[in-house]
């Protein structure tokens, strides 16, 4: 065998080892980007699912389905007319922080449509939610774990923290911060953090900024 003919088969064969080991390779390095990507869910996708394979299936359709969509930004008018009504929202913790809780899971979706995403189911949501913002979908579904019923023995303070977990989402969703509410003991009367005189709220449950009213979303069912 000439020289020339033995360089090929050892480059012929540095291919094919780095071809084979690529494709070894491939399965971990997918999985390592998944976890990054997804965090808490890829774990808790795979404990629904099974199997590894099967979630990672699952979460790579997920993403495929996302890029689907066309989402958008909200608009400053829309923004600015969201935090309103979650200042509205806020306001109604006092007296009734089982409704606003309720108030909160809807105005998530309000805020989800806006933005281009379905609002068929809540699974379909967190689902939607989790590719790009899998940061906050565990505030997200501890939240809706209280506002749905699916915790026996809720408490005041289990609603509460429900508005602290919707608050996080909420935040993340509209792309700006808002005032974050003190809401002090189960009890106590919340009180937000910000700039004050920002806006006020009235007597029939809207949002006064000067400017006009945005009707706060009810509960769809």
């Amino acid at each position: 065998m000439t020289g020339g003919a033995i360089a090929a088969l050892v480059v012929v064969v540095i291919v094919v080892v780095a071809v084979v080991v690529a494709l070894a390779l491939l399965p971990a390095l997918r999985r390592r980007r998944l976890r990054d990507k997804f965090g808490p869910e890829y774990d808790r996708t795979v404990t629904e699912a099974g199997s590894r394979k099967e979630a990672e299936a699952e979460l790579a359709g997920r993403e495929k389905r996302h890029a689907d969509l066309e989402l958008h930004d909200l608009s400053p008018q829309a923004r600015d007319g969201y935090t309103r009504d979650w200042r509205v929202v806020q306001e109604h913790f006092v007296d009734e922080p089982e409704k606003s809780a309720t108030e909160a899971d809807s105005l998530i979706t309000a805020v989800m449509a806006e933005r281009g995403y379905p609002t068929e189911n809540y699974e379909q949501q967190a689902a939607d939610l989790s590719v790009e913002h899998a940061a906050t979908l565990s505030h997200y579904r501890e939240a809706h774990l209280v506002v749905a019923g699916h915790r026996s023995g809720t408490s005041t303070e289990d609603l509460r923290l429900a508005m602290v977990h919707y608050r996080a989402v909420f935040e993340e969703l509209i792309g700006s911060g808002v005032p974050r509410p003190d809401l002090g003991a189960a009890t106590g009367e919340p009180r937000v953090t910000g700039e004050a005189g920002e806006a006020g709220v009235t007597r029939d449950g809207e949002a006064d900024s000067g400017n006009g009213r945005h009707r706060i979303p009810r509960n769809r069912g």
